[in-house]
């Protein structure tokens, strides 16, 4: 019990001190919600660019072993008659 006490003043500490530090003439960056949308569809456009390249990729090189196994499968076939 003495522990979660020791524990959550240690935190309401910290929470006061950082308050305390932060210089309050200082104003915070707006950001219009019209660029964080605009910033969250261009991660999400970009994110979906990037899994189609990387499905299409692995589809190419996943044909090519499929062909080449064919090719040499036809081969050994042909050599054995």
């Amino acid at each position: 019990m003495a522990y979660n006490s020791f524990f959550i003043a240690g935190l309401f500490f910290l929470s006061n001190l950082a308050e305390a530090l932060t210089d309050n003439t200082v104003s915070c960056y707006r950001i219009e919600p019209g660029t964080i949308a605009g910033i969250i569809c261009a991660d999400v456009l970009l994110t979906l660019i990037i899994v189609i390249v990387t499905y299409r990729c692995a589809s190419f090189r996943r044909q090519k072993i499929d062909n080449a196994n064919k090719v040499y499968m036809n081969v050994r076939a042909n050599c054995k008659s």
